[in-house]
């Protein structure tokens, strides 16, 4: 892989982890309701 692409990837890691840092009480009210749609969306794109 590119260096770019592992730059995108640290960039990207840091902002989610900024804003999870910030909301975690927003993300932590929905958490049970994203699991529940992350399983339907796991099978539907696993190949």
């Amino acid at each position: 892989m590119k260096s770019t692409t592992y730059a995108l990837i640290a960039v990207a890691a840091i902002a989610a982890f900024a804003l999870l840092r910030e909301h975690w009480s927003h993300v932590a009210g929905y958490w049970p309701y994203l699991l529940l749609l992350v399983c339907p969306l796991m099978h539907l794109f696993h190949g």
